[in-house]
């Protein structure tokens, strides 16, 4: 494996194979491309990975069916066997963590010290949990009338297609194949083209702890390509994605025009954050930074829209600003970092644009808004006060290390504010009264709710999206039951 240098800490990170996993093979694509992954500290070429695209799909699913088949390894193997080999995952990727996490730092840009701390550690964390539940994933005897015994079998769906993001591509990884492999799927998986990395690494992990040929399949690739034939490919029998909303519209739309593949989507948000005036401040000032900041502003659950009660709004402000201005920002590898780079340019200008649109629209600019040094995609942590609901940069996803604070007068019009939104993924309350902290609970649409906290995120609890968040959850007992269908099954006594 090749090291590269990781500039600008001089820090050395070893590379996985730049090549496709496909039925236990590592294998140039077969168009024979390669597309360069940039280290987002500094915009320079990381290395070059082969580019999967339709043609590699095919060969890709046509291995994941076989494995899947009756008489192949993987459908003999006995559900306790499974839960050992993802065990085995989590023990080789706990002896690989640092290079696991300075992979992910190098090639995502977030800081190394919050990749292994966090995105590594609930990685193994999530393989982990499955393990346990691969032997009790049972069905149910059902007292049916008539002489009759009945009863139900959860099976897996067959060929799983899986795409991925890459904010936490680790993790991602982890949110889908745990419950896939844990269940007896097969899987065809896309990691995003900027972080294809980490995804790789893993891959030869899972060859290491003896995963079966085909069983686990990893095409580095384009969205429009090898995304797209994944979407639509008719021997494909669910497909999970996440990301933005928008392409999670396109994949929904490629299943039912093809084989009306099964899907779970876990997309976009503009959660609310809402602050009373009653709250623990110093907590929720710091609870609030840590929602919206966090990963670089780059959560689909981030806290963006903060709504805070006329009564302790200025005094938010002026806190929230002055604590935005200290975050450190720079080197992804000094382990003082609090914040990296955005993840390539794309998503740097896009950032960009919605600060100017703050400005453009009224809203009062008391922290950021500029570039962050002269290399890289670097971004200064930005508040807005004054935010009007109105506003793109209330309405949209910006992605990005940009705050909203926006002003409340009471609860029942806080609630309605909060649900004014397509979005439902997440909300965050913060109060000392037990009765407005179940009130917004109960009232905002939303998958989850934090309550005097944010991003607290376990392996045994689900995630996921109301309205056009998403359709599904992942983890908990609730993501198994997106890979299995229920079968039932009567028979005269």
């Amino acid at each position: 494996m090749a090291t590269v240098v990781a500039s600008p800490s001089q820090t050395q990170v070893t590379l996985p194979s730049t090549k496709l996993l496909i039925n236990g093979q590592w294998v140039e694509a077969v168009s024979g491309r390669r597309f360069d992954t940039i280290n987002p500290a500094t915009g320079e070429t990381i290395c070059n990975v082969a580019e999967a695209d339709e043609a590699d799909v095919n060969l890709a699913v046509k291995a994941a069916r076989a494995a899947f088949h009756t008489k192949a390894p993987w459908r003999r193997m006995s559900a306790s066997e499974r839960g050992k080999l993802l065990n085995k995952l989590a023990d080789l990727m706990e002896k690989d963590a640092d290079n696991l996490a300075r992979l992910e730092s190098l090639d995502n840009g977030k800081p190394y010290t919050i990749a292994k701390a966090a995105d590594v550690a609930l990685s193994i964390a999530c393989y982990r949990y499955y393990a346990g539940w691969a032997d009790k994933v049972q069905g149910k005897t059902i007292p049916v009338n008539g002489d009759y015994f009945c009863y139900t079998r959860h099976e897996p769906v067959g060929v799983v297609g899986q795409i991925i993001p890459w904010n936490f591509p680790l993790l991602m990884q982890a949110w889908k194949l745990g419950p896939a492999l844990a269940t007896g799927n097969t899987v065809v998986m896309k990691p995003a083209e900027q972080t294809p990395l980490s995804a790789l690494r893993v891959s030869e992990l899972i060859q290491e702890a003896g995963f079966p040929d085909g069983v686990v399949n990893m095409l580095p690739g384009y969205g429009p390509t090898a995304g797209a034939a994944i979407s639509r490919h008719m021997d494909i029998d669910k497909v999970a994605f996440t990301g933005s909303t928008e392409v999670g519209h396109l994949i929904m739309q490629a299943a039912a025009e093809t084989n009306l593949k099964r899907v779970t989507l876990e997309l976009g948000g503009k959660s609310p954050n809402i602050i009373f005036a009653d709250a623990d401040m110093d907590a929720a000032i710091e609870g609030a930074h840590f929602a919206l900041f966090f990963n670089q502003g780059q959560c689909c659950c981030a806290g963006s829209r903060v709504f805070v009660e006329e009564k302790a709004y200025d005094e938010f402000v002026e806190r929230s600003a002055a604590r935005a201005k200290k975050r450190k920002v720079g080197d992804p590898f000094d382990r003082r970092t609090e914040q990296g780079p955005q993840v390539d340019d794309a998503q740097f200008h896009k950032v960009m644009s919605y600060i100017d649109s703050g400005v453009k629209d009224g809203a009062r600019l008391v922290a950021g808004g500029e570039r962050h040094g002269d290399q890289g995609y670097f971004i200064q942590p930005t508040v807005f006060a004054d935010v009007q609901d109105n506003m793109k940069i209330a309405e949209e996803e910006i992605f990005g290390p940009v705050m909203s604070i926006i002003k409340f007068k009471d609860m029942d019009e806080v609630i309605d504010r909060a649900n004014r939104t397509m979005y439902g993924l997440a909300a965050g309350v913060w109060t000392r009264d037990i009765g407005k902290a179940l009130a917004i609970s109960n009232g905002v649409r939303a998958g989850t709710v934090w309550v005097n906290c944010y991003d607290v995120f376990d392996a045994a609890a689900p995630f996921g999206g109301f309205k056009q968040s998403g359709i599904g959850r992942e983890l908990g007992e609730y993501g198994l039951q997106q890979y299995t269908e229920v079968k039932t099954v009567t028979m005269k006594l």
